[in-house]
């Protein structure tokens, strides 16, 4: 018998008194116990809950999608994979994995939270277990900026208690309220607990447009230089960039400890994206949806698209992040 026959046979002759009029006490207690084990067992198994059938982490999985499904970010795609294996591959991390993704809109910064949480968690963003916040929808007004970090903490505590391996994305980080994200500090240290409560393996990951005109400054110098993208190394962004975020009124980590107090493990620079970037999203979108991926259709919807330097056109202003409106047109 599979557990669920068993449990559901438990429960009859549990409910009908068949096992409790014949057996006695101990024997009652003992299939009781029993059943109420399996039951959770059950439970476990048909509702999400925090077990590796429901958290599991597949670093091939997410090895092949930031190679297949990411284009132009070689430094982000290498740095996600090494930082997010690293951390999941270690059952005693000193403290919980903190990203901070910088760059310029559609480069692929919310895209890669999704994939990180798609290869942790089984139901993926649908995951009980992966909170996103957006500031304009969740911190929008400064004058209750008391009340919000009172929230946060507790929303925190609250799920982290239910699942150690709790995701936390925090979207539109240069919209937040300056001094917001302080109040979660705590738990971004490296404590044992705090209040009884392990953070150490729970992930946050802010995401920021904060500093893309610095990541795009150093690409375009690079560009005019004739060398090659992929020659951009993390060393000629980490620091500019998180001195950038630091000193950015409108960056919501302006002045904060977090970064202060080094909580922030990589600052991760998306680079802005080139003709042959946007025609590899369009391509790949259309695959998704189940066409047959056209390169002549992929070249209408990046012709369509503005760019910069004007002259040149070589970076794209949004990225890929108008592909799917701009295919609904074309295709």
């Amino acid at each position: 018998f599979n557990s669920t026959y068993i449990y559901l046979l438990l429960h009859v002759f549990l409910t009908t008194g068949i096992l409790t009029n014949a057996v006695d006490p101990i024997t009652t207690t003992v299939v009781v116990g029993l059943g109420a084990t399996l039951g959770r067992t059950v439970w476990n198994y048909l509702r999400e809950s925090c077990i590796p059938k429901w958290v599991n982490y597949n670093a091939k999985g997410l090895e092949a999608d930031l190679e297949s499904k990411l284009f132009g970010q070689h430094i982000a795609s290498r740095i996600i994979l090494k930082a997010v294996s690293g951390f999941m591959s270690n059952e005693n991390p000193k403290k919980p994995l903190v990203l901070s993704l910088h760059g310029w809109t559609g480069t692929g910064k919310n895209f890669v939270s999704e994939l990180i949480a798609e290869n942790i968690f089984k139901e993926g963003m649908d995951s009980k277990y992966v909170h996103v916040f957006t500031s304009e929808l969740h911190f929008p007004h400064s004058s209750q900026s008391d009340t919000y970090k009172t929230q946060l903490q507790q929303w925190i505590k609250g799920n982290v208690s239910e699942c150690g391996r709790s995701m936390f994305i925090f979207d539109e980080m240069d919209k937040m309220h300056p001094g917001l994200i302080d109040s979660i500090k705590p738990y971004l240290d490296y404590y044992d607990k705090l209040d009884g409560v392990s953070y150490r393996k729970a992930i946050f990951i802010f995401l920021s447009n904060a500093g893309g005109e610095s990541i795009v400054d150093i690409a375009l110098d690079f560009w005019k230089a004739g060398r090659s993208r992929e020659e951009i190394k993390l060393r000629d962004l980490e620091t500019v960039l998180s001195l950038s975020v630091f000193n950015n009124k409108k960056s919501g980590l302006w002045h904060t400890s977090l970064i202060d107090k080094n909580l922030v493990d990589f600052f991760v620079p998306f680079l802005p994206l080139e003709y042959h970037h946007v025609v590899q999203c369009a391509m790949n979108e259309m695959k998704v949806r189940g066409h047959e991926p056209d390169l002549n259709v992929a070249d209408e919807v990046a012709r369509d698209l503005v760019f910069f330097p004007k002259s040149e056109r070589v970076f794209a202003v949004k990225g890929c992040k108008t592909i799917q409106s701009k295919l609904d047109y074309y295709t």
